[in-house]
């Protein structure tokens, strides 16, 4: 039997797009800090790249941080599913699934908070890298398992509470090790996968919400409830996100667990590791046995 997809990417898309054509002012802070970290880390990468892409597009914050960072003679910016309606038009449209580059093609590929989304990562990883030209480079970053677990939890609370019985409501995420054996599968060299936890502050569950609307980012499992939360639900989910998740103040805390992701195209360059027997002398010849044992 065919497995279901874990994630329901026309929904994904509709969002994607309410959410561009609304705009809500501030509402990118997270694409916004998680780009302010990746132009960091490409500035320490001291290679030249003749073609770098923004996979993804969303507002062209990667692509215009790409093109101010230098490391690239030309920044190409995909788009995702659509053109973004106010920039100007985007190299190509894709689904960041369904990679629409030739092989050995570009030689730098940066993805911002789009991929954990895919339901076939390590798919889209294997394009990624054939994507690249020998000893290419590719960045990303995407939101791992703690992301929103405070709201994960308020809501299956309540929901349980009230109806007996609770759906999924927040999309589960990949951890740092498993996105770190992924790229190795990949084929990628020198694989490397770090975290960073945001703490945005809230005054209440609400303006949570209405921000991961804006943000197109509100749930998009294919097995979710179609039955909408009642307001009860929502309230009490509120009344358990103060008591348990605020500050002294009384604003609420929300989690965004962000992971990013690094690995390079194959070449014969990199450095690589001794095969074993390789080495010129042996581990005996190296130890003393003159040398006391130390004390425990």
């Amino acid at each position: 039997m065919a497995q279901m997809d874990l994630f329901d990417r026309q929904l994904f898309a509709r969002r994607r797009k309410r959410a561009l054509i609304e705009r809500t002012t501030g509402a990118d802070f997270l694409l916004a800090a998680v780009v302010e970290e990746l132009a960091d880390r490409l500035q320490a990468v001291t290679r030249q790249f003749d073609i770098a892409v923004d996979l993804g597009g969303h507002t062209g914050r990667l692509c215009a941080a790409l093109a101010a960072g230098g490391r690239a003679t030309s920044v190409l910016r995909g788009d995702l599913f659509f053109a973004d309606p106010d920039l100007s038009p985007p190299d190509f449209v894709c689904d960041d699934a369904l990679l629409p580059l030739k092989d050995a093609s570009v030689g730098l590929i940066a993805s911002a908070l789009s991929l954990h989304l895919v339901n076939d990562l390590p798919g889209a990883l294997i394009q990624i890298r054939r994507a690249l030209q020998p000893d290419g480079l590719f960045v990303a970053a995407v939101l791992g398992g703690d992301t929103l677990s405070e709201l994960r939890d308020c809501l299956m609370r309540a929901e349980l509470e009230l109806t007996g019985g609770a759906g999924p409501r927040v999309a589960p995420f990949a951890d740092t090790r498993d996105l770190g054996a992924l790229l190795q599968r990949a084929g990628f060299a020198l694989p490397v996968t770090d975290t960073d936890k945001l703490t945005v502050r809230y005054d209440s569950l609400f303006g949570l919400m209405r921000d991961l609307k804006a943000m197109g980012a509100t749930s998009v499992l294919t097995e979710r409830s179609r039955k909408p939360l009642s307001k009860a639900v929502f309230l009490k989910a509120a009344e358990l996100y103060a008591t348990n998740h605020a500050d002294a103040d009384g604003r609420i805390r929300a989690t965004f667990q962000v992971i990013y992701l690094s690995g390079w195209a194959p070449h014969e360059s990199q450095q690589k590791p001794l095969k074993p027997g390789s080495a010129k002398m042996r581990l005996a010849d190296a130890l003393d046995p003159g040398r006391p044992e130390p004390d425990v």
